[in-house]
């Protein structure tokens, strides 16, 4: 609200005797009562055009903002933990963090990202992990598809999530379980429908025009962030552009000869030197992705990620999407679940890994002007979501620190963009 705007400013001209309250401190550490909520709130103040400092690695990556009633009004409504603290106090944390000796940092936020969730519109027996925190945040987004990334509104937003999607063109390779299933039959007839009414033959190559906007999207300075299967499906659409991966239950003809050996990885974000896997039969579109073979070694009692620590002064990037109050992550499943560190590119910063079983679970990089982030998995609080199963209740994980990494990638936009030092 603008209110909160001119109240602000009326507080810095009035001087010393107004501000001895003069900021509220949002702690991000094992204290705060709802972590997830808290990022809302950062969003909403940011939303009234109100700078926030984002203290990294400072109490869990707490935020520091400027004094209101209607914010402390708004936290308390939200049941987020703050302290109203004087400016001495401020300017003690604030030379705290910029103490060349600490591990911490300011970074201000400086505007509300506009932020588009890739989604089909017809209903799927599944939800989307970052639809459901970013409604429980109280984060406002618009659902789009192809026929919008293809009419050119990508540009329009800072922020693209796309989740639970098969860029390859082969329905999530769930023919062989679930192609007798209405909710399967109607996405076919859908996706065939929206292809031919962009003069596309096959869903593939709608599939691809699409990546292909998402891509240019990226150059042009905006934020992906992928879960699940759109991670490592989005680098094999890409990288086999050209080529017929696709059998003839998917796309009408037969998988083109010789394929293996034309697969483009340079086109590649994130991955290098994979297999595509063919087999109609198999629930798996490469290599890439571990679910298969990590059955025989991991289950749910030592399925486990650890974030990396980075210099919040000199890699500020990777600090911020690593903010969290803890630093050891209970895995989860999902179609794809985490990526093999063999095929994963030597430039790609790997922000948490399970290193024993030799799985990168969350891992970021550039391409041109913008960023992406790969977050392997379904559901952080969910270990082995399956078709059909009911949404989960976030109301019963409020400090989920799984959650808290997708919200991460929700707020950097807000900051001002720069590519990690070299």
């Amino acid at each position: 609200m603008r209110k909160l705007i001119y109240t602000l400013l009326l507080f810095l001209m009035l001087g010393p005797l107004s501000l001895r309250a003069a900021y509220i401190l949002i702690p991000m550490d094992n204290s705060q009562q709802n972590h997830l909520k808290a990022y809302g709130i950062a969003y909403w103040v940011l939303a009234q055009d109100v700078e926030i400092s984002w203290l990294l690695n400072y109490r869990g990556g707490s935020y520091l903002i400027p004094h209101h009633p209607d914010i402390e009004k708004e936290c308390r409504l939200r049941n987020v933990s703050f302290q109203v603290i004087a400016n001495a106090q401020a300017d003690a944390i604030l030379a705290e963090i910029a103490d060349m000796g600490t591990n911490m940092d300011e970074m201000k936020l400086q505007k509300a990202p506009r932020i588009a969730v890739y989604s089909p519109k017809n209903k799927l027996p599944w939800d989307d992990a970052v639809t459901l925190v970013l409604t429980y945040a109280e984060i406002p987004y618009d659902i789009i598809y192809d026929d919008d990334v293809l009419m050119g509104v990508l540009p329009t937003y800072d922020w693209l999530h796309l989740h639970h999607e098969d860029f390859t063109g082969q329905y999530g390779k769930f023919w062989a379980r679930y192609r007798h299933f209405p909710w399967y039959q109607e996405d076919v007839r859908m996706q065939e429908a929206t292809a031919a009414r962009h003069g596309f033959q096959k869903v593939s190559q709608l599939k691809l025009a699409v990546v292909n906007k998402i891509r240019e999207f990226v150059a042009g300075g905006g934020y992906m962030f992928a879960m699940c299967s759109a991670t490592d499906s989005f680098d094999v659409a890409i990288s086999a552009e050209g080529l017929d991966i696709c059998d003839v239950m998917f796309d009408g003809d037969p998988i083109g000869p010789g394929h293996p050996e034309m697969i483009s990885y340079h086109k590649c974000f994130a991955f290098t030197n994979f297999s595509v896997v063919t087999n109609p039969m198999e629930y798996e579109i490469s290599n890439i992705d571990v679910t298969n073979y990590r059955s025989r070694s991991i289950n749910q009692s030592n399925d486990l990620f650890v974030l990396f620590d980075f210099s919040a002064k000199w890699d500020p990037v990777p600090t911020m999407l690593t903010q969290n109050h803890e630093r050891v992550i209970l895995g989860f499943m999902g179609q794809t679940t985490a990526f093999n560190k063999d095929f994963v590119k030597s430039e790609v910063i790997v922000l948490a890994d399970n290193k024993g079983f030799g799985e990168d679970r969350y891992i970021h990089g550039t391409f041109g002007n913008g960023f992406w982030t790969f977050y392997g998995g379904h559901d952080p609080e969910d270990y082995q979501h399956l078709v059909g199963d009911p949404p989960t209740d976030l109301d019963m994980y409020p400090n989920s620190p799984g959650y808290r990494l997708i919200l991460n990638n929700v707020l950097f936009p807000a900051a001002k963009k720069k590519k990690q030092k070299t």
